[in-house]
């Protein structure tokens, strides 16, 4: 594994937070926020991880339409009225989707084998 771009390790940071949230008592009072918020994280962490392995624009894709999804999530999964846990998965969503969008528009670096 090479050191990858930032954007990659920003979103797996992003996505282990995800997962940790509801031990914080972010949005435990509602079972879809929590397991979305479950599912999300470690969805954003294996494919950032999988983007920091070997660099391809797909792995982004994957994750714009997880942040995509994590705006949308509160409203269709009908938690929006816990402020807390929907602004987190707002927020998170956007930080996520715009590292997948920079990453993007970055040049893949050269998968090197050792």
């Amino acid at each position: 594994m090479h050191n990858g771009r930032w954007q990659d390790w920003a979103n797996l940071v992003l996505g282990a937070w995800l997962f940790v949230a509801p031990f914080f008592g972010i949005g435990v009072l509602n079972q879809a926020a929590v397991w979305n918020s479950y599912a999300a994280g470690i969805a954003v962490v294996v494919f950032a991880w999988a983007a920091l392995v070997r660099p391809q624009r797909w792995k982004e894709w994957v994750n714009l339409c997880i942040g995509a999804w994590l705006i949308v999530a509160p409203f269709a999964l009908g938690y929006a009225e816990q402020s807390g846990v929907m602004w987190n998965h707002i927020i998170v969503g956007l930080l996520v989707g715009a590292d997948a969008l920079w990453a993007m528009t970055t040049p893949m670096l050269a998968h090197r084998r050792s």
